[in-house]
């Protein structure tokens, strides 16, 4: 059976496509804007049996950046794997095929971005360099930012609509493509709030300390210290109570079994987790949900409808 092939179509999917018209007779003509503007943006979760292939390239320059799952991708000298927390560009006019892996596809923010000084661009970026899988740590600031261009884009092609996401277009880069040889203050690394953005992201997973200290390029014990300095407890153990408190959640908000939300924040065995429970909450999840129903109840407000005279 022929391998399934689909360039878009993905459940969640963002994407919007300039009109070539707008491309030609405003973004092509536009002083200032024509220098570099966006022609295709968009974003495919999980994006399984995606495809592309382009024998003769493309007329843009092609930003992919990959936030989850990975993708694999052949230009006409070598093939790569693009992972989660990649980015790759591909240049105008160049043979290319990419697809989602087929056991793990990918997610990925992309943008086609053309005009009078692509060349200047990448010549002056070099970012033939950037054809391979680049590696860049996560920032919700490019997401944020591919937002706002999405956003502009999607509520129409007036002047100042195009104007705005092209003008975004330069920062977006420079996510990518530079970094300043500072850091301001309110820029700089948070590996404590970076890990907890993790965990909270990743609640029905089990992770060792050694984990989240790799993610962040930290020994165990460095990552540990700088944990317990700024929380007060260790990784695992705040770890553990974010768990219990989106168990919490799940047990006052709906009537899911016991088993079922103890899987939900990565525990197979049910006896365990309620074990855990208990041992931080002081009472089992049963007892929990059954205090949680019985309070709701006395919330109630009783209304006395009292007849009119």
């Amino acid at each position: 059976m022929a391998e399934k092939k689909i360039k878009d179509g993905f459940f969640g999917e963002k994407q919007i496509n300039i009109p070539r018209e707008v491309v030609i007779n405003r973004l092509s003509k536009q002083q200032f804007v024509d220098s570099l503007f966006i022609t295709h943006i968009g974003y495919f979760p999980k994006a399984k049996f995606h495809y592309r292939e382009r024998q003769y390239g493309c007329p843009d320059n092609i930003l992919i950046y990959c936030v989850e799952g990975r993708g694999h991708y052949q230009t006409a000298t070598k093939s790569y794997t693009l992972n989660a927390n990649q980015f790759m560009m591909l240049p105008p006019g160049k043979f290319h095929i990419y697809q989602a892996d087929l056991h793990h596809p990918w997610s990925i923010y992309w943008i086609h971005f053309s005009g009078h000084k692509v060349k200047q661009l990448n010549q002056w970026m070099k970012t033939e360099e950037y054809e391979q899988p680049t590696d860049i740590e996560y920032n919700k600031k490019i997401i944020d930012q591919w937002f706002e261009i999405y956003n502009a884009l999607a509520s129409g092609y007036s002047d100042n609509n195009l104007a705005f996401a092209n003008l975004c277009l330069y920062r977006f880069l420079t996510f990518f493509l530079c970094q300043p040889d500072f850091i301001p203050a309110n820029l700089q690394r948070d590996p404590v709030g970076e890990s907890i953005a993790y965990m909270r992201a990743n609640i029905d997973k089990i992770f060792s300390v050694n984990d989240f200290a790799k993610r962040l390029s930290l020994s165990g014990s460095h990552y540990s210290s700088l944990f317990r300095n700024k929380i007060g407890l260790s990784p695992i153990d705040y770890f553990i109570k974010l768990k219990i408190h989106y168990a919490c959640q799940l047990l006052s908000q709906t009537d899911f079994k016991i088993n079922l939300i103890a899987e939900k924040i990565g525990y197979d065995d049910s006896f365990y987790f309620s074990r855990l429970f208990k041992k931080i909450n002081g009472k089992s999840p049963k007892a929990y949900r059954q205090a949680m129903i019985e309070k709701k109840e006395s919330l109630q407000p009783i209304i006395k409808f009292r007849k009119k005279d």
